[in-house]
């Protein structure tokens, strides 16, 4: 017998997580299917950068972020499954069916589709023989801070992820140079002037051309650079080379012919900002919906999921509420809240 629900979520970023959350509040079976083995999306990419920009909330670390929607998420007890892509969406009478890499099959009466920028592949470095070095001091992302302390590093790339670690790791570094092969940064200018301001050391035009490895071949240990305009190189030592060419957006997710999304950029399905999609049953949350007056904020991706989970919930059940109730005064939370309040009582006494 078929197990199925009333939506599953595809993407576990922020716009997932929240989606799940919401999906629960209103009463509807969620299953949530996200393709690698850890919950969280692109803030992964940055556990150590504060996120400032969500009303009513200080400044909180990515990773702690993460950890917050998590537990948000499962409030209602949601199914999730990670590790587990969706490749192909067929339609079988009044339920989508989902076939994953994996083998498997799941049924749903409605699709979410929360999948961000697509899955997660960072833009690799393109000299021969530099994957040998991603296990030792060759980065596509700065996990953690503490193995900068003190060293001279290099950067690659001229978007606002380059620019911003330059000005975070400038105030820990021994220095920090900055390489683009464009004329100018793409970064915002207020953060390219706080990296000026800071010390880094900028470098248009000019990109990587040779890693050189140390004694052991363990690690690099110089790095060449080459001026696209002059093709004067040079040849320093460095500690670490961080490498950030932006992410490769792999729309692998199939759709069989009668099911038609539209898309903007041959990637990005165009919607409203109801959160529907051109095709009945499907839904949108996040950076992967485009609609006019769009917000590319966290505060955009969890009005959008909002949204788009109202629009489930009068989908299945045209009858309901358009929204549900706020927290305060919703049933759903009444047992929640009695024991949070009897927790904190507790630690007073």
């Amino acid at each position: 017998m078929k197990d199925i629900y009333d939506v599953t979520i595809i993407g576990g970023g922020p716009a997932g997580l929240y989606s799940a959350f919401y999906s629960g509040l209103r009463g509807l079976k969620t299953k949530l299917i996200e393709s690698q083995e850890q919950l969280g999306g692109k803030v992964l990419l940055y556990p150590e950068k504060l996120i400032w920009d969500i009303g009513g909330h200080p400044p909180v670390l990515g990773e702690q972020f993460v950890k917050q929607l998590i537990a948000q998420a499962n409030t209602f007890e949601p199914t999730i499954l990670t590790g587990t892509k969706v490749d192909f969406v067929e339609r079988e009478n009044d339920v989508f069916a989902l076939h994953t890499a994996q083998g498997e099959i799941h049924y749903s009466k409605t699709i979410l589709l929360a999948v961000g920028g697509g899955i997660i592949n960072p833009q690799k470095l393109t000299l021969e023989g530099a994957e040998k070095y991603e296990m030792s001091n060759l980065h596509y992302t700065v996990q953690s801070y503490q193995r900068f302390v003190g060293k001279d590093i290099i950067i690659s790339g001229g978007g606002n992820a380059a620019i911003d670690w330059a000005v975070e790791l400038k105030a820990i570094a021994h220095s920090v140079t900055v390489v683009y092969r464009n004329e100018t940064l793409s970064a915002h200018e207020a953060t390219i002037q706080e990296a000026i301001d800071a010390g880094v050391k900028i470098e248009c035009n000019t990109s990587i051309t040779k890693l050189t490895a140390n004694t052991d071949k363990t690690a690099i240990q110089l790095v060449t650079c080459e001026n696209s305009l002059t093709k004067q190189s040079y040849t320093r030592q460095i500690d670490e080379v961080i490498v950030s060419h932006g992410y490769n957006k792999e729309a692998s997710l199939v759709f069989e012919p009668s099911i038609t999304l539209p898309k903007k950029e041959n990637y990005y399905f165009e919607g409203k900002a109801t959160g529907e999609t051109a095709q009945p049953g499907i839904f949108a949350a996040g950076d992967i919906l485009t609609f006019e007056g769009k917000i590319h904020l966290l505060l955009g991706t969890f009005q959008d999921a909002a949204n788009a989970v109202n629009s489930i919930k009068t989908y299945l059940e045209p009858t309901a509420y358009r929204n549900a109730m706020v927290s305060s005064h919703n049933e759903a939370f009444k047992e929640k809240n009695r024991s949070i309040i009897e927790k904190q009582l507790m630690r007073v006494k």
